[in-house]
């Protein structure tokens, strides 16, 4: 480290209370210092005049008013050096560090400031504190406990969200092959609340007898263009899902799937073309296509795939002004595109998986108003394919009106009838 030494204003000097190592200090040695104010030696403070050591000096010199004093400059790398040299010194001169103070300094230098996930190992802790290694496992055991749980809980949080082995070593700062990112699956090791929303046993809930899916209100916790009702994929997951299994979707939208999927305890692969600001760190920013079906990389766990795609026109421009964004495409190519979206997830799916897709008609932006059922055209055009069977056709009305007074006024001129409803297909996978 180098160092120099020059006189500055004592104003300049900056006091870190959350990067000195003193709990405690001693105003009758302050008053000492203050008498013989001649005799001190520098302070000593980084290139930002940062106070490393000497708090009782500096104090000194406040107490009779100086205006300058003397300093040694130590450059420092990071926060954590700082604090490990202002240890250092006050162990070697001055007043030294009790037992409290010491326990205090040892959480600070295993994790220097909130920021910061690194710090220093236990034995550099020893060598900085002058104490055992033993000393400074009691002085953590707290610490470490409680780390354990939030690195646990992390790796069970990325698991859940189908992030990869690697992905999730990475995060948590742990070898790929080490055994505590293995996540266990059994249902019995979790609390009772859990399991009882794992297995749909909590206390409101109403499976769906009907095949009209129909809720009073928006329950999302995010809003955001076309969005569904959680409701509505709750409902999948009763049908069509077992805890742990993979949910896929790809048209992630406010990600209320991500919502739904962590109370049941489904894992879930989000992505979506441009994830809402306020989600960017749930939802993968990807692009579903002919040419990239989005999902994880073991298609064996997969058990539903759920498309809630842009309603072609009715979604002209919302997303984007790129000619492949589903809302901007053509008719002819939006069906094709669906139809070979979702036989190509039929290839990549299991026998008795699910694939299941919502979509209203398009009317009211239709070329003469003409209503286009989307959800007829794309049936009819994966009816020849063997790997999909139709299994449900489930109606899902909007929970609030969709339509102006002009819009209303023009129907009843023209004889229109109004949707008011989107349809759910749910094809088994063969």
């Amino acid at each position: 480290m180098s160092t120099k030494t020059e006189t500055i204003q004592l104003s300049q000097v900056i006091f870190r209370q959350d990067l000195y190592p003193r709990i405690e200090h001693d105003p009758a040695l302050v008053q000492r210092y203050a008498a013989n104010i001649e005799q001190l030696p520098p302070i000593e403070v980084n290139q930002h005049y940062e106070l490393i050591d000497g708090w009782h000096r500096w104090t000194a010199h406040k107490k009779v008013e100086s205006e300058t004093i003397e300093v040694q400059i130590t450059e420092t790398k990071s926060e954590a050096e700082l604090l490990a040299l202002a240890i250092r010194r006050n162990a070697s001169h001055g007043k030294q560090l009790e037992e409290k103070d010491k326990e205090s300094m040892a959480h600070r230098l295993h994790r220097p400031s909130p920021s910061r996930a690194d710090g220093f190992s236990d034995k550099e802790i020893a060598e900085i504190l002058s104490v055992s290694v033993r000393m400074v496992g009691e002085y953590l055991r707290e610490d470490k406990k409680r780390e354990k749980k939030e690195r646990n809980e992390k790796i069970r949080a990325m698991w859940l969200a189908c992030h990869t082995q690697e992905e999730i070593a990475e995060a948590v700062g742990i070898h790929a092959k080490d055994k505590s990112l293995q996540v266990s699956s059994n249902l019995e090791e979790l609390p009772n609340y859990c399991k009882l929303a794992a297995t749909y046993q909590d206390a409101d809930w109403q499976p769906p007898i009907y095949d009209i899916w129909n809720f009073a209100d928006n329950a999302n916790k995010t809003k955001h263009f076309g969005n569904t009702h959680v409701g509505i994929v709750d409902n999948l997951l009763y049908l069509f899902t077992e805890p742990f299994d993979i949910v896929v979707d790809p048209f992630a939208g406010g990600g209320s799937t991500i919502d739904i999927c962590k109370k049941r305890l489904r894992r879930f692969y989000v992505a979506d073309r441009k994830p809402i600001p306020e989600r960017e760190a749930d939802i993968r920013k990807e692009e579903v296509s002919i040419n990239n079906l989005v999902g994880p990389s073991r298609w064996k766990d997969v058990s539903l795939v759920y498309l809630d795609p842009p309603y072609w026109r009715q979604a002209e421009g919302q997303y984007s002004d790129a000619a492949e964004d589903l809302g901007n495409m053509p008719l002819e190519q939006f069906t094709e595109t669906m139809v070979s979206i979702i036989a190509g997830y039929a290839k990549k799916m299991r026998t008795g998986s699910h694939i299941a897709m919502i979509i209203q008609p398009t009317q009211w932006k239709a070329d003469d108003r003409q209503t286009v059922y989307h959800d007829r055209d794309i049936d009819f055009a994966l009816r020849r394919n063997k790997k999909l069977r139709l299994d449900r056709v489930i109606s899902c009305p909007y929970s609030t009106q969709q339509y102006t007074p002009q819009m209303v006024e023009a129907a009843k001129a023209d004889k229109m009838n109004l949707v008011l409803t989107r349809t759910m297909l749910v094809w088994e996978v063969q």
